[in-house]
């Protein structure tokens, strides 16, 4: 598999195998077949695997565990994530280091390559569109996230414990942008890459999402990118293979994407496939984190990334599609012009 440099960091895999699938929240697997896909992903040239505590409640790193037995094979690296949430301050440096320690421990691993900060970070007076009475659960502060945040994690990587650090770019556009161009930045932020530009319900604001912005601004500070969503959870595909309510955003960008499953029937093409091809050639995107739950996705999209990204005439069509369009529900002006360049 291709190898792409990952921001200032080192060359990974232009596909990482996401813990999501593993965990079984992307569809039904089982321990074996996920124990089984992480062993044929890492044999398949994949050398980035990206977990969290959230992907199944411990789950996918339990299959870390016991795909490799406490020891990665050389040249893979892994990811965890923590959602702190806005916690007193004197309290960020041991939440961070105590969610990392039990990541690790259920891995059966001493060392993460890089720990994601999984909060959506805003504004210290912001408040979201929705689950506003629970925001201070999963959205940090960005006063708390500069000068809290950051010095915890450099304190990580001083211990031993993390080689480096990111952000999750889930947040409010402006406040992930000011994230990536600030004094300290993180070593990578994890990116919506899909053609709708679309979060789904990742997205609690009610401000465009802006991922290209986001992605843009990354490279433009040195950032690495871990592209997500390239499938916007299963929208993107040609049936979304879990049961959700009518009034769900995957279910509404599933209903919206009707024309580009069209595109691909006329293609003769899988549209999972044809959307990770997109993701793949996103500029800025330096590797598309997968969200397979089982061997049969993970071989699909193996020879999908052996073919490259998208030819161009079929990027263009994709894009004439006008899927990504979203009219802004507030004045752009009430944007600076430095939270839309980056």
């Amino acid at each position: 598999m291709q190898t792409r440099q990952l921001g200032n960091l080192w060359p990974v895999s232009a596909f990482a195998l996401g813990g999501g699938g593993l965990g079984q929240i992307w569809g039904e697997t089982s321990r074996e077949e996920a124990v089984a896909t992480a062993r044929a992903a890492v044999d398949a040239g994949i050398t980035l695997l990206d977990m969290a505590p959230m992907y199944g409640r411990g789950e996918a790193e339990t299959v870390v565990a016991e795909a490799f037995g406490g020891k990665l094979p050389d040249g893979v690296r892994v990811t965890t994530k923590c959602q702190l949430g806005s916690p007193p301050a004197d309290k960020v440096a041991s939440e961070l280091e105590r969610k990392l320690v039990r990541s690790l421990g259920m891995m059966k691993l001493e060392h993460a390559d890089i720990y994601v900060l999984h909060s959506n970070i805003c504004p210290d007076d912001y408040e979201f569109a929705r689950n506003a009475d629970t925001q201070h659960k999963w959205a940090t502060r960005f006063s708390l996230y500069a000068d809290h945040v950051v010095p915890a994690m450099q304190g990580l990587v001083a211990k031993g414990l993390i080689g480096a650090w990111g952000i999750t770019g889930s947040g409010l556009p402006r406040s992930i942008m000011d994230a990536l161009r600030h004094d300290e930045k993180p070593a990578i932020v994890q990116a919506v890459a899909n053609f709708m530009d679309s979060p789904g319900d990742m997205q609690r604001y009610i401000e465009p999402p802006e991922p290209r912005n986001i992605i843009r601004t990354a490279a433009n500070n040195g950032v690495g990118v871990l592209g997500i969503r390239a499938v916007q959870a299963g929208a993107l595909t040609s049936a979304i293979d879990r049961a959700l309510p009518d009034d769900n955003e995957q279910v509404r960008d599933y209903a919206k994407a009707e024309p580009f499953r069209a595109l691909c029937a006329e293609l003769g093409e899988d549209p999972a496939v044809v959307a990770h091809r997109y993701a793949l050639g996103m500029e800025g995107v330096d590797s598309v984190i997968l969200g397979v739950k089982n061997r049969e996705e993970l071989g699909q999209l193996v020879a999908a990334e052996d073919r490259g990204g998208l030819e161009d005439d079929v990027r263009t069509r994709i894009d004439a599609l006008n899927l990504a369009f979203q009219k802004p529900r507030i004045p752009l002006e009430e944007f600076s012009i430095e939270d839309l360049k980056g």
